[in-house]
């Protein structure tokens, strides 16, 4: 993908180099009817049982793997379960969802909305890409008997768009790259658009550590290249990795845990064994190490949560745009029930490991919990409260 920046496009200002989702919209999804969401740095939703909290997590995650260029059929694996509850079907039986986001970067303020079908088959049935009033792309499905959708891009040259169709299982604008050529400004201006949208979606890292998995020793067979998985399954393999590659954030991730494990502290590694497994341990100091195994699941959860706030898109399992320079990029952290299993002290003490990470721009993070009084000790936190 190549970034083009248009003579008539606002050029970047401080804070804006980076692409980045501001606000996530969730028109008509699950539960969820005219929910817009405004997104910061460090970000906390919160609400009741049922308030919508996981959903919306997932809508975020779903429109990140679009934008990675999935097909629709591996993303929604339940396409029925999306779709407003009471939403009524039209006279051929059709029913779907809608959501957006906003991304503000280098282009300016840019809005995705999209439009899919779930019921009878699944398929995209309409995407609108703007600038302001200005139409990018748009997307419709004119003959339900094709798999195709038309689109339609801004061309500002000798014709005002330019027509094509699309297939309807994608995100057409993480197939803009493959379609315009950027001949024009108006072509140009579109490229710098979709990018900087595909750009902050890939940018994403689901995470819900699973202390179940992380207990175990990774398999000699099984250690790869200590890329830390969503689940953190392979917490091991990684801390024997970010141990001997960084020093400072090491010592950073050893001391978040001493705020939020019981006991001594004094070092987090990791310890290959005669049969070529790799396990972890935590150092108490005296000639003692705790392996993995003894903690409880609240201190798993938030060591994990801890090295992933402490790490980058070089140690996570995302896939950033490798043609944008990462100092381009910011890592999104989407972490569904963030305070899950963890106590009061814990709670705290990753909010405050969070707000100064987020402070440096290099990752935001997107957290649904429980509670979130305790977000007040968290410099820059903004609640989300879907209860109001």
């Amino acid at each position: 993908m190549t970034a083009h920046t248009p003579e008539h496009a606002p050029r970047p200002t401080a804070g804006q180099d980076r692409p980045q989702i501001t606000e996530l919209r969730l028109s008509a999804f699950a539960g969820h009817r005219g929910t817009v969401l405004p997104l910061g740095a460090l970000t906390l939703i919160t609400g009741p049982s049922g308030s919508g909290k996981s959903s919306a997590m997932t809508a975020y995650e779903a429109l990140a793997r679009l934008g990675a260029g999935a097909e629709l059929a591996d993303v929604f694996d339940d396409p029925s379960a999306c779709v407003p509850e009471r939403a009524r079907a039209d006279g051929q039986r059709r029913r779907g969802f809608r959501i957006g986001c906003t991304v503000e970067g280098p282009a300016g303020t840019v809005r995705l909305d999209l439009a899919v079908q779930a019921e009878p088959e699944l398929r995209v049935v309409g995407e609108r890409l703007t600038r302001g009033s200005l139409v990018l792309l748009e997307t419709a499905l004119r003959d339900p008997g094709r798999r195709m959708v038309q689109a339609a891009w801004h061309t500002a040259g000798a014709a005002p768009v330019t027509r094509a169709p699309m297939p309807d299982d994608r995100l057409g604008t993480a197939l803009v790259p493959l379609r315009v050529a950027g001949k024009t400004d108006g072509q140009r201006l579109v490229l710098a658009a979709a990018e900087q949208v595909v750009v902050a979606l890939r940018s994403a890292f689901p995470c819900d550590p699973r202390p179940s998995r992380m207990r175990a020793p990774i398999p000699a067979g099984m250690i790869g290249a200590g890329r830390l998985l969503s689940g953190c399954d392979n917490l091991a393999e990684v801390l024997w990795r970010t141990r001997s590659e960084c020093a400072g954030r090491h010592a950073l991730l050893v001391s978040a845990v001493r705020d939020g494990c019981a006991g001594p502290v004094a070092d987090v590694f990791s310890e290959e064994a005669e049969d070529g497994s790799v396990q972890a341990f935590v150092d108490r100091g005296d000639g003692v190490r705790t392996p993995l195994t003894r903690l409880g699941d609240g201190e798993l959860r938030y060591l994990a949560l801890a090295l992933v706030l402490l790490t980058g898109p070089g140690v996570l399992a995302v896939d950033p745009v490798a043609e944008v320079p990462q100092a381009y990029q910011t890592l999104t952290v989407l972490a569904d029930g963030l305070d899950r299993r963890l106590d009061a002290r814990q709670t705290r003490a990753l909010g405050e490991l969070a707000a100064l990470t987020c402070a440096r721009g290099h990752i935001r993070l997107v957290g649904a919990v429980r509670d979130a009084d305790w977000a007040a000790d968290a410099a820059g936190a903004s609640v989300v409260d879907l209860g109001l």
